[in-house]
């Protein structure tokens, strides 16, 4: 009788294969790779960019002072990192925080695809410029910049799936600027009452 695999270890073995990775060069200066974290089964996944410092010593996304922002943006609309599933574009920290390449981001991005494919989410929420420009790109959307991009929802079709993209800035921004700050908490907001529309709050 053949096994029926559960998202959780679906997605323990893209972990798995991620933590041991040498596709591209960033693996040499990890201490950890970062697959994901959060609920499999979740239809809510929030993508970033790529692990800062904190996450490459602790090898779990949004640990760092933007991840401490993110705790409470997701707590101002009664979730946590345990209600929803969170993961990077790319899974290994570039040098020095510097922008992924675009190889770099080619070579890591069929392990994203694989998450997404498993968890099969139908709320998508991009954070950051990179993350946006991917998953647009990907569905089949122009993306001209993430400002343009922010607050809106995407109702398209990504690896097959219908779903619903909502680009907003990256957390690190708030840490540099109270507007984008403000700005996240708005949009929080925004992704709570789209959230709970599709009644995803609390899956």
């Amino acid at each position: 009788m053949s096994h029926t695999y559960s998202n959780e270890e679906l997605l323990d073995n893209v972990a798995a294969e991620v933590v041991v990775c040498t596709k591209c060069y960033l693996w040499k200066g990890r201490k950890k790779a970062v697959p994901g974290v959060g609920n499999p089964e979740s239809k809510a996944l929030f993508i970033g960019e790529a692990p800062g410092r904190s996450e490459d010593i602790e090898g779990e996304p949004f640990v760092g002072a933007a991840g401490k922002f993110l705790d409470e943006l997701l707590s101002g609309i009664g979730l946590s990192r345990k209600d929803v599933f969170i993961t990077n574009v790319v899974k290994c920290r570039p040098p020095e925080n510097r922008d992924p390449l675009p190889d770099e981001v080619e070579t890591c991005t069929p392990y994203l695809n694989r998450q997404i494919g498993i968890i099969q989410p139908r709320f998508i929420v991009t954070l950051g410029n990179h993350s946006t420009a991917y998953i647009l790109q990907k569905a089949k959307l122009p993306f001209r910049s993430l400002t343009q991009a922010r607050g809106k929802v995407y109702e398209t079709s990504l690896l097959g799936m219908e779903i619903a993209i909502f680009p907003t800035f990256h957390p690190a921004a708030a840490l540099y600027s109270i507007q984008y700050g403000d700005q996240l908490v708005k949009d929080f907001q925004q992704i709570r009452n789209e959230l709970m529309k599709r009644e995803l709050a609390n899956t």
